[in-house]
């Protein structure tokens, strides 16, 4: 994987993989991993895999200077080159330059989240968005940020849009969306189930060597 490419996985019913991104000439490199839930009638597809090449992500350029590169889904009039996903995923990589104040359409029945990986900025009104710094999600009571700014995770309220002002060095982050599933999750290691004995089943045959279906 070089820079700015995309790999997309379906597990489905069982994939086993190896893979490492290339680094900068110190070895240095940040990525993202994001898992999507099946839903429960394809949890046992076949398996697949996209890579796509970051020459192959559209990008748009809007006058105040604003990009956003396209991974997947459709905004702007631009199609992402990862297609056929459940639950029809909108996954965009979007700057906005210093001062900018930028509105980001959103659809009512999706669920939304922004993640920062540059700069700074403010997000606001319709959506109700709440920051806090990925380190301090999942605990009790996790502090809410004023600026939501490098490794900050952003979520979103009901509301039809996103609405973010970049500071003074401009904000560089994902906004991914989702239509919901609406079912039950079970969820253990690298396996997503809807119940445990489909938990129990997975991890049964990982260890006798059956988790991988022949076509």
């Amino acid at each position: 994987l070089g820079a700015g490419d995309v790999q997309w996985m379906t597990a489905g019913s069982g994939i086993l993989h190896q893979e490492m991104p290339k680094g900068d000439s110190s070895g240095r490199m940040h990525g993202f991993q994001l898992w999507a839930n099946l839903p429960a009638s394809l949890k046992m597809t076949s398996p697949g895999y996209q890579d796509v090449p970051s020459a192959e992500i559209p990008k748009v350029v809007d006058d105040d200077g604003t990009s956003v590169r396209i991974v997947c889904g459709d905004f702007w009039g631009k199609g992402g080159p990862v297609e056929g996903i459940a639950s029809d995923p909108r996954y965009l990589d979007v700057w906005v330059p210093p001062g900018v104040r930028k509105r980001l359409p959103v659809e009512t029945s999706r669920h939304a989240f922004a993640y920062v990986f540059e700069g700074a900025g403010t997000f606001r009104d319709a959506s109700q968005p709440a920051a806090v710094l990925t380190e301090e999600v999942g605990s009790t009571a996790p502090a809410q940020l004023e600026e939501a700014e490098n490794r900050s995770l952003v979520l979103f309220d009901s509301g039809d849009e996103v609405i973010v002002q970049a500071g003074e060095s401009g904000i560089r982050f994902l906004l991914v969306s989702g239509q919901p599933l609406e079912e039950p999750v079970a969820w253990r290691g690298p396996i997503v189930m809807n119940t445990d004995e489909e938990l129990r089943q997975a991890y049964a045959e990982l260890g006798d060597q059956t988790f991988i279906k022949k076509s």
